[in-house]
């Protein structure tokens, strides 16, 4: 099978989500955890590489995407996806525009779009501005994320520090008129010398005329959602084969656990549904792990009963996370809570687990680092643009589901392992 569309996702939660939407089609998608050593043997129709760049280092994040563009490109792909979060995630320097600015250089393209919207997960775009839910992106919960707070709504003006060349909008009204009327909008930015063009969406009807008005586009960018309809119109003009392979579901053995080191409005909320249901869990202190290290986690892990899916996480409110970031600094705290999931992770995996449940974008990259996955296939859908997944670690099968903070409803935890047992 030759490769046809090739994304790059920021972190390793934006790739599942992607990857997972893709799967609806019910073709096979690929997942690559960070770039290939050496080039497909077996490459999907869809493959998606997860990088840890969204706070990396611009020019560490550019290198890593180029990287991974040139090895999409050798497995054959010819339209390609750059993938960030719904909610733009980014400084004043990057990493968004950086990035797509570099991609376009590297693949002759003098424009791109740029639709985080993600309807089914109330993120929607109007006259440029971003909304979460009904709160402009400046006033909702992103406002206090600890590594990128979002404090400007409007996408216009967040990108413009980031790139080099002019920035446009493709408004509600024009998408309403269809593919015809939004191609001629992009058209007329072209002409104008724009690259770069915000495009409105506020429902999953304006992500399929964006998605048919851009589909021969070589570069699209954005969150999940837009490139969700993209393999049914593959389908439909025979771009992808109607005989392409379909995903497959592996046998596993029991036992798992729920690690969560996101600190998300929507993650609170989920760990305290898990806890509600009686479920042994462990919560991180970072100033605690900072005293006494990582003994006291692994000892109490070591006593429990992994088929009753324990939770180990460190889920807390934004003071406290402040609290523990003032004392010990952003880049340690959050290191430190990294390295302890990830090490939980390895030593559930010893004990007998097979299945793992992780919340949070850097959580997720640790963990499936940690587990030492390379690939994953994608399996069925828990929540919008989260799937559980299928790898391989220390040559056993595993299923990981790697959910984005703020994403799925309050029942996530518990929808997860029920979902995978009746898949």
């Amino acid at each position: 099978m030759t490769t046809i569309f090739g994304a790059i996702a920021d972190d390793f939660t934006g790739a599942t989500d992607l990857a997972g939407l893709l799967a609806r089609s019910g073709v096979r998608v690929s997942l690559r955890m960070g770039v290939p050593d050496q080039p497909a043997k077996d490459p999907a129709a869809f493959e998606v590489i997860a990088l840890k760049s969204r706070t990396a280092p611009v020019a560490e994040a550019v290198a890593e995407t180029r990287k991974a563009l040139a090895w999409l490109q050798n497995a054959g792909a010819r339209r390609f996806f750059w993938k960030y979060c719904s909610t733009f995630d980014s400084t004043a320097e990057g990493n968004i525009g950086p990035v797509a600015e570099a991609l376009m250089a590297d693949l002759g393209v003098d424009q791109t779009i740029y639709c985080p919207a993600f309807p089914e997960n109330g993120r929607s775009i109007f006259m440029g501005n971003l909304f979460v839910g009904q709160q402009p992106l400046a006033e909702s919960p992103m406002k206090d994320h600890p590594l990128t707070p979002m404090q400007d709504s409007n996408l216009m003006r967040l990108l413009r520090p980031q790139v080099t060349k002019p920035v446009g909008l493709a408004d509600r009204l024009t998408v309403a008129r269809g593919a015809a009327a939004l191609r001629a909008a992009l058209d007329d930015h072209k002409r104008q010398g724009t690259a770069h063009v915000v495009v409105d969406a506020v429902a999953n009807s304006d992500l399929e005329i964006i998605a048919e008005a851009c589909r021969d586009m070589v570069l699209m960018t954005g969150g999940s959602a837009v490139a969700m309809p993209l393999p049914a119109l593959y389908l439909a003009d025979g771009t992808l084969s109607a005989d392409a392979p379909k995903a497959q579901t592996p046998k596993l053995g029991t036992g798992g656990i729920v690690l969560s080191g996101s600190c998300s409005s929507m993650t609170n909320k989920q760990v305290a549904d898990y806890l509600a249901r009686g479920t042994a869990a462990y919560q991180l202190d970072p100033l605690q792990l900072a005293e006494q290290g990582i003994q006291p986690v692994l000892d109490w892990l070591k006593s429990q009963d992994l088929n009753a899916f324990p939770m180990i996480y460190a889920t807390a409110s934004p003071a406290s996370v402040k609290a523990a970031q003032a004392k010990l600094g952003v880049a340690t705290a959050g290191e430190m809570i990294e390295n302890v999931l990830a090490t939980c992770a390895l030593t559930a995996r010893e004990m007998g687990a097979r299945r793992f449940i992780a919340a949070g974008g850097e959580t997720s990259g640790a963990i499936t680092k940690a587990l030492d996955v390379a690939q994953l296939d994608i399996g069925a859908e828990i929540a919008p643009g989260v799937p559980w997944c299928f790898a391989t670690s220390d040559r056993k099968q595993i299923a990981l589901t790697l959910k984005s903070g703020n994403f799925g409803t309050e029942t996530f935890f518990a929808d997860a392992l029920r979902i995978l047992e009746a898949s």
